[in-house]
């Protein structure tokens, strides 16, 4: 290999970047970044994305306090076993529908990334949502990213103090507030609320409280961009899902190098220099304290703050936008972009199929439950008729969100009489327990165990809901 390949090959290869290592007593330590003091900054994508924020938050806030049929429209009741969204009611054995709801997401996820890229994070995640929101408290009450750079290296004074302690109160507030709301999902919103204001709550709902207001704090308050660099598995297995047509946040540097500073009227290619001006006001205003010039990094999250801060530098020296911008890795070297690609038609065909399975298993749900329960101390005995008689328990579970009249019966054996209620009411989202016994005139019975069928239908409100369970019913022998 000669020389021209060696300085070729030592072109091409990733850049290596160098972690800091810090001696403590003689021990070599790892020293995370310091703290980032994120510079607000105005443009489309940030606009986008706080108007995103806005309804996510809005969405969350107020979608449990919404009545649906006289209940509670979401409410995930684990005590009771029993999950409500608008009109339909899930339990236990209907856990495959959650299972369909859970992947299809995660293919929906695996779809937008391919096409692109992590825009997941920077627009819709919760730490990235409350993260925001904790960075605006800093804002109002302790001003710009320099003033609360600067206010953090003076010594403790009033000025200090009432600030410091105003915005650790309201993101406690914020972050109570917060965990009530996440616990109004599993409990009923209107009590949590009552029981908490009257100091009337459990010691379950009281740790379950301080345990989120803990970790809403800690994690957007203290760790923030922590949770996205060392702890959010997706920013590990992201890249899996990219390829070269994946629309990321990039920077152009063909466009952009040789970086230097210039004056307005200097013409950059007199000078020998790229669009870029090394501002360094794309790594001031990420919120992971990136620097999008070294290319990607798992870090970057997509929020495109660089991009509108990028834009804004470039209006001023009156140069094109788009220094740095969502581009794929195609476009940025002058190759064709391919939107529609295998990869992208896989998902798409995927999630289609998923959800018509999904809307089909909902449709054809049958919103009730009958289980049977033999005696088990005696298969059969013989009445007072001479007839044989069966005793069973049967248990109907109502999982609609109305009061139903259902009528039962049996088939399968021929003259069959039943001991016991044939119509029924059961409440809404309840269990409704019934024994009976069916006998039989033995000579109507063929051998020691035979085949019947329980069926059940709801005869009020008029409805097509049947549903038939097997059982049997055993001679004596």
């Amino acid at each position: 290999m000669n020389e021209q390949e060696l300085k070729n090959k030592s072109a091409v290869q990733i850049p290596v970047k160098n972690i800091v290592i810090h001696k403590t007593k003689g021990v070599e330590t790892y020293q995370p970044s310091d703290q980032i003091y994120v510079r607000k900054v105005s443009g489309f994508f940030q606009k986008l994305r706080q108007r995103m924020n806005l309804v996510y938050f809005a969405f969350f806030a107020l979608l449990p306090w919404i009545q649906f049929n006289g209940h509670q429209a979401v409410l995930f009741d684990i005590e009771s076993q029993r999950f409500t969204i608008f009109g339909l009611t899930l339990w236990p054995q209907d856990l495959t529908l959650l299972a369909w709801l859970f992947i299809l997401g995660a293919f929906l996820l695996f779809f937008v990334t391919a096409f692109l890229g992590r825009v997941w994070c920077g627009y819709m995640c919760p730490q990235t949502v409350w993260t925001f929101i904790f960075i605006w408290f800093e804002e109002k009450i302790e001003g710009t990213a320099n003033k609360r750079k600067k206010l953090d290296s003076q010594k403790m004074d009033f000025n200090k103090f009432w600030r410091k302690t105003l915005k650790h109160t309201s993101w406690v507030l914020f972050s109570l507030f917060t965990a009530m709301t996440f616990v109004g999902y599993f409990a009923p919103m209107r009590e949590v609320f009552i029981d908490v204001f009257t100091l009337n709550t459990s010691i379950t709902l009281a740790c379950v409280i301080l345990f989120f207001t803990f970790a809403t704090y800690g994690n957007a308050g203290w760790m923030r961009e922590t949770m996205c660099l060392h702890m959010c598995p997706y920013a590990r297995f992201q890249s899996a899902m990219f390829d070269q047509d994946t629309l990321t946040v990039s920077y152009d540097a063909k466009r952009g190098e040789n970086r230097g500073p210039r004056g307005r009227k200097k013409d950059p290619k007199d000078l020998g220099l790229g669009d870029c001006i090394d501002c360094n006001l794309c790594v001031q205003v990420c919120p992971t304290g990136i620097d999008i010039r070294n290319g990607l990094q798992y870090e970057c999250i997509n929020c495109g703050a660089c991009v509108d801060a990028c834009d804004g530098v470039m209006d001023k020296m009156d140069y094109e936008r788009g220094l740095i911008r969502y581009a794929t890795e195609n476009e940025l070297k002058g190759k064709k972009v391919k939107f529609f690609r295998g990869k992208l038609i896989g998902y798409a065909v995927i999630l289609l199929v998923m959800t018509t399975l999904l809307v089909l298993e909902i449709v054809n749900r049958v919103p009730v439950s009958l289980d049977i329960i033999r005696d088990r101390n005696e298969l059969s005995k013989e009445n007072f008729n001479g007839d044989i008689e069966n005793v069973y328990t049967l248990k109907i579970l109502n999982m609609s969100q109305t009061d139903n009249t259902y009528k039962l019966s049996v088939r399968g054996i021929k003259h069959t009489t039943w001991h016991g209620d044939q119509v029924i009411k059961v409440p809404a989202a309840e269990v409704f327990t019934l024994p009976i016994s069916i006998s039989v005139d033995p000579y109507e019975l063929e051998s020691y165990m035979n085949d019947i069928t329980f069926i059940i239908e709801q005869v009020e409100p008029v409805s097509d809901v049947k549903l038939e369970h097997e059982s049997r019913f055993f001679n004596k022998r």
